[in-house]
């Protein structure tokens, strides 16, 4: 059995909705996602998609960006390099836990 140490665990990713914000903007290939955009890939509302990045934000995993497109403001996201080895790091965690044999007893 592997080593559970729950503790390595990323409390900040470990948030449905944070880990697959994180996820979607690592896979778009995206310099920077508008707020909607995200909202929508995300299937969440407003609220609760500002509450998430902003605690995404807060830990150096994505970086915003405010400014005017015409006359309408835009917020945009970028991950970061901080936020993209946090995936990393949280997958391979994840995967150190299944044992060698995963695909056999499956």
């Amino acid at each position: 059995m592997a080593d559970y140490d729950h503790s390595a665990i990323d409390e900040v990713l470990q948030g449905r909705v944070r880990l697959a914000i994180v996820a979607f903007l690592a896979g778009t290939g995206e310099a920077c996602v508008d707020f909607t955009t995200i909202r929508d890939a995300t299937r969440t509302t407003d609220g609760n998609a500002s509450v998430h990045l902003r605690k995404l934000e807060e830990a150096g995993y994505v970086a915003m960006e405010k400014r005017f497109v015409g006359r309408k403001p835009q917020t945009t996201y970028t991950l970061t390099e901080k936020g993209r080895q946090a995936l990393l790091d949280y997958v391979s965690h994840l995967e150190a836990l299944l044992p060698r044999n995963a695909d056999k007893n499956m």
